[in-house]
């Protein structure tokens, strides 16, 4: 496993074919066989040109010299394997950086029609054996970089090609707004529409009539997508835009490429920089089951090119709905008949340090949990809403440390027994043990999450892409909740273990210690019922993240996620003789 073959292409190609081994068998990691040598055909033919004007003693009227389509022919003519893809995105590359200067519309056509062979809908599959990983992100910076120096004739242009379309305008401060209208051809089944508008308060920021271009991709999302690990998708077409840099923000409608996706939908900027697809750079305005409206801030340097994200499918159900409504109202009814119980009985029930302890522990795992599920509707209606990202990062942050702090307090409670059962005559007072509780119950939370947003945030890798919840798939977030949770679990399941290997052969000489004895025996029965429940709870959490599609899985948690409240009222107070 792991090793690589390279192969040699068939004697009418050049390049090669390298092979990944997975699971004792070779798979296709990149194709870089190619028949086009586009740099020398481009130079030759350029030469050639050239040649001719001087020959001739003729101007640049040629139209190979002036929009260079005498490559177009055998470009067109080739077929559109990944290792021509590679070669045709570096030819444009080329062209953008010494070929951009007077770009006419000739010249953008002949760009559009070289850069719509590579695009088709058809051969999409084909970029994921691209040997360069970024090439989609390059030849987005290309189109971009050529299509910004695009001349207007009479104050406007429009150029359009089945799988690419640019279009432009003049723009000054006294321009009502300008709007963008894309209606393209995505696949075989229909077209997708996508609209830009340049609001008419930006244009009064303008010092001097100006230029606006905008370009379109029906299919380059998805190209991009082969390189993303998140498994969110692309779910509109791309839209670019070249502004001046007095203008910076601007009004963006996407048509739905997938309408029955149920999952919220994200507003994005493609970082040219980090190559990646970025929230910060918009936000939701609108959002119906067939478009989605943004607002984006436009930056020349980073954000030029916008889409919408959509999460993957997860199974929706209205028994599904059901159960996380009913089990959550009830988790929180629960609760805080929970706290309201351990405040009534509270003095007849802490008579001992071990008895407080025991209460003040499960006092504390009560209220860390009504406040995480208060925080998750907070964070689902955050969500469902126009997704506000700086609200989202702060519910996250404080669920991820309230669910985190469930866990650490039932860690003390195992450190608890550990303490009434194993340290018979050591003593500590009552100040002391709530200084070490708080420490490990709310300190060690606070610091995890702490360290989890400060490393993951600045890379924009601490949101899931769907959810306002820890991202799993770019920085693995997740984990930082996932291990203290999990390793809690183990640990106060050794715990039990200890207890019964404890209690199984008490001996007379500990009739002193009977009463706390028999309370030990009865904080080691929550711990004992609870942790499993917990440990059961997360794994299938966990499990809807591996296989996000399996409506068992999503049942199952959403059952236990939402009943969590009702367990520890039942185990942690309702069963309690006392």
């Amino acid at each position: 496993d792991g090793a690589i073959c390279i192969q040699p292409c068939s004697p009418s190609f050049h390049g090669e074919t390298s092979f990944v081994c997975e699971d004792r068998k070779w798979h296709m990691l990149s194709d870089a066989c190619a028949s086009l040598d586009v740099q020398s055909l481009f130079q030759v033919r350029m030469l050639l040109c050239t040649c001719f004007n001087i020959f001739f003693n003729t101007s640049l009227t040629s139209s190979c010299q002036a929009d260079f389509s005498c490559i177009i022919p055998d470009i067109l003519s080739s077929p559109a394997i990944p290792g021509n893809i590679a070669d045709i995105v570096e030819l444009l590359t080329k062209i953008s950086l010494l070929l951009s200067e007077n770009v006419t519309r000739g010249k953008m056509q002949s760009y559009s029609r070289i850069a719509n062979h590579i695009l088709n809908s058809s051969i999409i599959s084909n970029w994921a054996f691209v040997k360069d990983r970024n090439a989609g992100s390059i030849l987005l910076d290309s189109v971009n970089l050529f299509a910004g120096k695009l001349l207007l004739r009479n104050g406007s242009e429009s150029i359009q090609e089945p799988f690419i379309a640019t279009k432009g305008y003049s723009i000054h401060r006294n321009t009502s707004g300008k709007s963008f209208d894309f209606s393209m051809e995505f696949n075989s089944t229909g077209n997708i529409t996508g609209n830009v508008v340049i609001p008419e308060e930006e244009l009064l920021r303008l010092p001097r009539a100006s230029k606006a271009i905008s370009v379109a991709f029906p299919t380059l999302g998805a190209i991009l997508e082969t390189n993303q690990p998140d498994p969110a998708f692309v779910n509109g077409m791309v839209l670019s835009v070249s502004l001046p840099e007095e203008l910076q923000n601007i009004l963006l409608t996407f048509e739905k490429l997938n309408k029955l996706e149920q999952a919220g939908a994200r507003c994005v900027g493609w970082h040219s920089a980090e190559r990646r697809w970025d929230p910060r750079a918009c936000e939701v305005r609108a959002h119906t089951a067939a478009a989605v409206v943004c607002v984006c801030a436009h930056r020349r340097r980073t954000y030029r090119s916008f889409s919408i994200l959509m999460a993957p499918a997860t199974p929706r159900s209205s028994v599904l709905d059901l159960i996380t409504r009913v089990g959550l109202g009830l988790s929180l009814f629960s609760l805080v008949l929970c706290l309201v119980i351990e405040a009534v009985v509270w003095h007849h029930v802490t008579k001992t340090e071990i008895t407080y302890m025991r209460h003040f522990c499960l006092v504390n795992i009560a209220a860390s949990l009504l406040v995480a599920d208060l925080l998750f509707i907070l964070a689902a209606i955050v969500h469902n809403t126009a997704l506000n990202y700086q609200l989202c990062v702060a519910a996250t942050f404080f669920l991820h440390f309230f669910y985190l702090a469930l866990f650490f307090w039932m860690f003390t409670l195992g450190l608890l027994i550990l303490y009434g059962l194993l340290f018979i005559f050591f003593k500590i007072t009552r100040s002391v043990f709530l200084a070490a509780a708080f420490s490990i119950g709310y300190g060690c939370p606070l610091v995890i999450s702490i360290l989890t947003v400060a490393i993951t945030e600045p890379k924009n890798g601490y949101l899931r892409s769907g959810a306002c919840w820890l991202n799993w798939y770019e920085t693995k977030a997740l984990l930082a909740f996932v291990v203290p949770a999990l390793s809690i679990i183990v640990m106060n399941l050794i715990v039990v273990l200890v207890v019964v290997v404890k209690t199984g052969r008490s001996s007379v000489g500990e009739g002193c210690k009977s009463q706390d004895l028999s309370s030990m025996i009865r904080v080691s029965k929550n711990v004992a019922l609870l942790t499993p429940l917990l440990g059961l709870t997360w794994g299938f959490g966990l499990a809807t993240i591996i296989d996000s599609r399996s409506l068992a899985f999503h049942v199952v948690f959403a059952l236990l996620n939402a009943f969590q409240g009702f367990f520890i009222l039942l185990f942690g107070t309702l069963l309690d003789r006392k």
